[in-house]
């Protein structure tokens, strides 16, 4: 038990100064900890589009809600559209899909 003690201690006398010795050789960071963020910051400003758009005059609406709603349900209506199913015994004759 003795020994162990001895080991311990001689390792702490060994590892303290080290710590010591280590802490005294690491600088502080005011050059970084000044601009912490810019580079966040600038990426968000970059991503707005018009920054001062409140500033404009409103622009005026193209088209009126319901002739929206309606165009964009003929839209979603022409992808419904079955396409009928061409015929298998004719091969190669009549249209043309050559690109």
């Amino acid at each position: 038990m003795k020994s162990a003690y001895l080991v311990f201690v001689r390792r702490a006398a060994l590892a303290v100064p080290l710590a010591f010795a280590l802490a005294g050789c690491m600088s502080s960071t005011p050059v970084w900890d000044s601009r912490f963020g810019d580079s966040v910051r600038t990426v968000m400003q970059a991503q707005i589009i018009d920054p001062h758009a409140g500033e404009h005059a409103a622009s005026t609406p193209g088209v009126n809600g319901a002739a929206a709603a309606a165009a964009l349900d003929n839209y979603d209506k022409s992808f419904k559209q079955i396409q009928p199913p061409a015929n298998a015994f004719v091969i190669g004759i009549g249209k043309s899909t050559a690109q």
